[in-house]
Formats: structure tokens, C-alpha cells, sequence
């Protein structure tokens, strides 16, 4: 009986709090402005389920459609009709960025996912204490520090080749099918592994790990059920993360492994620092135990610095992997720009391209990453919470639904803003005809085959995929550095087609980030018909 009074006092002070969330999303819609915007499917999802991150390529289809129809400013409402202020002006664009970590934050919701999976490190932290964390970690990835580091990415892209060479030697030809995305994977972790923690987790030479083990857990679970509707909802209703529900489970696996990883590699980096290690320092775990220290200029806690550890390594090894997995899709199915690359690098026969080399005089292999970062960023749309009222200025004056022309916009504390990075980078308004095509070219000779529209767009040679202001990626130096040094081994030693030909279709699967693979193939693999060449 006393149960089921409790089960009965439970439900009607869920029904209560989901009422009064309901009231406060509705209420933050009617502050404000009114935008001109698509109207809701779903009075339940608003259109968030049309540019969900499972909806990809046909939700950057959408927010570019939409900017079509109602300006480079327009709200897509949410769940319960909340308010979403789409961005493509690139004017507000800028000046959101600015701002970031101070005025637009990291929502409830997503700052408990964050937290979930790697715990409360820089991607969740807002105003100084950001500041702080981030200075603490920047002389990780000096040029100094990434030229240094070099030689452990040729390591791990060499372990790869000779991994290749004895699969297309036990083929007995000159050729093999081989899952790219898996060693692009092993690349990755292994690379962070070593130029990260000073740890070797061998991967590439088939060693289990149980960190390695978690991250394959999310390409063969993705999500389904509760677990698909919380992205769609928890915006709203932050709550409803309380329920358990299979990838809540699967992110606190993670959180605990990386955690017992990172616990031992910092008690060893301490002894290292004690003993006066040569190489202690030259890690980024160097740096992030020099950081504990009390004389530390921009000191961080323990707990801080194994979360900056966890959140490493999930970024370290999703993002490049996917990349290098892309890059390689597209110079599959663009032959004669995969050989223009080869030729650029064939002058590398007896030693490798300098970390200098890399970066400032291989114009093509730069436009080819350029290029993949562009049409496939890993992470597709960008959303932030207003945390106090703000004025965003405009580009171009916009008509609101009443018929008002405003040149800049009111953002009431508590709307969501929404920054679409993939549909920006494929935009035919902004990148011109061609957008949604891989063309490298376009970034040669000074990006001489850049639109007005795309010079426009602040951010990395025009991308907002490292993001920018406060927040820009600190690891984008080691990420370019780590990319470009696999690709020009890779390159220089094999040729790659998509096993169906260039017409292969080509899907994306959720992990962690989105993730391609060829269509009807499981978990995640990329299957490529990989060749040697010779002399």
C-alpha cells in the first residue's frame, strides 16, 4: 500500500514539474521578438527532430532551405514550441562567438551529457573558470610543442602501413579490401595515446585496452528509444535525463574507464615529475600535472585535470579518425584528386615532409583537409543557451512576423541559439554554385576560389569546424599537424577506391559524433579496396 501511494505521489510530482516545464518554455516564447520561420511539425519535437544530429545531411538540407525562404535569421521552434534562433548572418555569427562562454552557454542539458560521458572539464565550464582551464592547457599545443610531437604521428601512420602491407600480403596480390575507419581509429588512439598521455596503447599492433573497447561500444549501440528522444526533448526539459536509459549507462561506462586510465597515467606523470624525467612536460600530460601544481599560474584541481584527461581523449580520438576517414572517401571517389596529391608529395621518397613542410608548403594536402573539414565537419550544428538578455547585431536588416524591420536582434535570457555548421559550410548562398561538392581547388593560390560570401565567415580560413572566439578548438594545431602527417604517408604508399566504385553510398551512423559508413555495413565500417604502389 505504502508503495503504491509513493509510485502514485511520484508520477503526479512528475506530471506537476513536466506542467510547469512546459509553462516556462512557453512563456520564454512569448518574450521578445517574433522571427519568421518554418512552423512546427510537432507540437511535442517543434522541427527538432528534422535537424537532429541523426537527421545530417537532410537537416543542414533543411536549415539552408529555410534561410532560403525567411532570411539569414528565423526561429525553427523546438519542443513545446520553444524558441531556436537559427544563425546564418554572419555578422551575428561573429559576434555569438565572441561571446561565447560568457553570454551564450552551454545549456543544463548539455552540460549533464557532457558531464556524463567525460565529466565537468572545459567543454562545460563558462566564463573565467574557462579562462583559467584553457590557459593551464595552451603550452600543450605550442608550434614548438607540435613540432616536437611530429615524429609520433609519422609512427603511428608507419605502424598503419606496415599493417596494410601484410594484409595485402597474406591476399597474395597486389591489393586488399580493408575497413579503413577501424585503422583510422587505431591511428587516432594510439597517436593520443603517446603524444598525449606517453602511453602506449598499441592498437595498431592489436592490442585490446579497455578505454578502445568502450569507444566500439558506441559504433555497435546506437541510439535507440529513450536514448533518441532525450536530444529532442532534454533541451526543455533537462530533467528527463534522470530516467535511466541505455546510452545514459553506456556514457557513465565510458566516464568510469577513462576515469581508471586517467587516474594511473597521472600518478605516473607525479613519479615522472619527482624523478626529473627528461620527457616530462613535453606531453600533454606534462602539462596538465605541472598545472596541479599550488605555484602554477593558472592552477587546476585534480578533479579538473583528470576531466580535461577524459574529454582529451574522447576529442583526440573521434574527430581526426573521422576525418582522415572522410578525406579518404573523397579522394575515393575524386581519383584524379587523390593523384594530385600523390604528385605534390612525390618529392618525399627517402624522408618525410617536416612538422614546417606540412604546414606551410604542401598547398594541396592543405586544401585537401581544408576541403574535408568544410563539407564534413564532425560536429554539425552548434547550440547555446542565452544566459542574459543580449543584442546581436545583424549584417542585413530582417523583417520580424509582424512586419517590423530590425537591424539588430533581442536574444531573451534563455533562448536557444543555433548555429547550423554543416548547412553554413554547404550553403550555395555562401560557398557559391559548387558548395556541396569536394573541390580542393578552391583554396588554392591564396583561396583564390573563395566567394565573397565565404570570406565573410570568421573562424579558420573561413570554417567555424575548429569554431571560434573564446572557445576556438586549443587542439586544432595537433589535429591539422596529426592529419596531414597520415594522409601523406598514406598517400604516398597506397591507392584507394570505394569497394562499389565512386557512386558508393555512403551513410552516417551515431557514436559519439556521426560517423560514415558504406551502406548496409555494420557498426561502422568503411570498407576501401586499398593498393599498393610500387617503387
Amino acid at each position: 500500500m505504502i508503495n503504491e501511494i509513493g509510485t502514485q505521489v511520484l508520477i503526479g510530482a512528475t506530471a506537476v514539474w513536466l506542467l510547469y516545464e512546459v509553462i516556462r518554455a512557453l512563456h520564454s516564447r512569448s518574450k521578445g521578438v517574433k522571427l519568421r520561420g518554418p512552423k512546427s511539425t510537432s507540437w511535442l519535437f517543434g522541427l527538432s527532430r528534422e535537424t537532429s544530429f541523426q537527421a545530417e545531411d537532410q537537416g543542414a538540407l533543411a536549415f539552408e532551405n529555410w534561410a532560403k525562404q525567411y532570411g539569414d535569421v528565423y526561429n525553427a521552434p523546438g519542443a513545446f514550441g520553444s524558441t531556436r534562433f537559427v544563425i546564418f548572418d554572419p555578422k551575428a555569427i561573429q559576434y555569438f562567438y565572441s561571446k561565447e562562454t560568457f553570454t551564450f552557454v552551454q545549456s543544463t542539458f548539455s552540460k549533464r551529457a557532457i558531464a556524463a560521458a567525460t565529466g565537468k572539464n572545459l567543454l562545460t565550464a563558462d566564463g573565467e573558470s574557462h579562462k583559467r582551464q584553457r590557459r593551464a592547457l595552451a603550452p600543450a599545443f605550442t608550434a614548438a610543442t607540435l613540432r616536437s610531437l611530429t615524429p609520433i604521428f609519422y609512427d603511428s601512420a608507419y605502424k598503419a602501413k606496415a599493417s596494410f602491407d601484410s594484409i595485402i600480403e597474406s591476399s597474395n596480390s597486389s591489393e586488399a579490401i580493408i575497413d579503413v575507419q577501424k585503422w583510422m581509429n587505431c591511428i587516432s588512439f594510439d597517436t593520443i595515446g603517446v603524444a598525449g598521455f606517453g602511453h602506449e596503447f598499441g592498437s595498431l599492433e592489436g592490442r585490446q585496452s579497455d578505454v578502445k573497447d568502450m569507444f566500439e561500444v558506441f559504433g555497435s549501440s546506437p541510439p535507440k528509444g529513450l536514448s533518441v528522444i532525450l536530444p529532442l526533448l532534454g533541451p526543455v526539459l533537462p530533467l528527463l535525463q534522470m530516467i535511466p536509459n541505455e546510452r545514459e549507462r553506456i556514457n557513465k561506462r565510458l566516464n568510469r574507464t577513462l576515469a581508471a586510465i586517467s587516474s594511473v597515467l597521472l600518478q605516473r606523470s607525479r613519479k615522472d615529475k619527482e624523478m626529473g624525467d627528461s620527457d616530462f612536460g613535453r606531453t600533454i600530460m606534462g602539462t596538465l600535472a605541472k598545472s596541479e601544481n599550488p605555484d602554477a599560474q593558472f592552477m587546476c584541481s585534480e578533479s579538473e585535470v583528470t576531466a580535461q584527461m577524459k574529454l582529451l581523449f574522447v576529442a583526440g580520438y573521434e574527430t581526426t579518425a573521422i576525418s582522415l576517414t572522410w578525406a579518404l572517401i573523397e579522394l575515393s571517389r575524386n581519383p584524379e584528386k587523390q593523384e594530385r596529391l600523390r604528385e605534390e608529395l612525390a618529392r618525399f621518397t627517402s624522408k618525410d615532409p617536416t612538422y614546417d613542410e606540412l604546414i606551410n608548403s604542401l598547398p594541396y594536402l592543405d586544401s585537401v583537409m581544408r576541403e574535408v573539414l568544410r563539407v564534413h565537419p564532425p560536429v554539425p550544428t552548434v547550440m547555446r543557451e542565452a544566459g542574459v538578455d543580449e543584442l546581436m547585431p545583424l549584417s542585413t536588416p530582417i523583417t520580424t512576423e509582424t512586419g517590423e524591420l530590425i537591424d539588430s536582434l533581442p536574444v531573451p535570457k534563455g533562448t536557444t541559439v543555433v548555429i547550423p555548421l554543416r548547412a553554413i559550410n554547404r550553403s550555395k548562398a555562401v560557398w557559391g554554385e559548387n558548395a556541396k561538392d569536394y573541390v580542393p581547388e578552391r583554396w588554392m593560390e591564396s583561396e583564390k576560389g573563395l566567394t565573397p560570401g565565404a570570406k565573410q565567415i570568421q573562424g579558420y580560413h573561413h570554417l567555424l569546424t575548429f569554431s571560434d572566439g573564446p572557445r576556438i578548438c586549443l587542439g586544432r594545431g595537433f589535429a591539422v599537424a596529426e592529419f596531414k602527417s597520415v594522409l601523406s604517408v598514406l598517400i604516398r604508399n597506397f591507392s584507394f577506391e570505394l569497394v562499389n566504385g565512386p557512386k558508393t553510398e555512403i551513410e552516417h551512423v551515431m557514436t559519439i559524433l556521426p560517423r560514415p559508413r558504406m551502406k548496409g555495413e555494420s557498426g561502422y565500417a568503411m570498407p576501401m579496396r586499398v593498393r599498393r604502389l610500387e617503387g
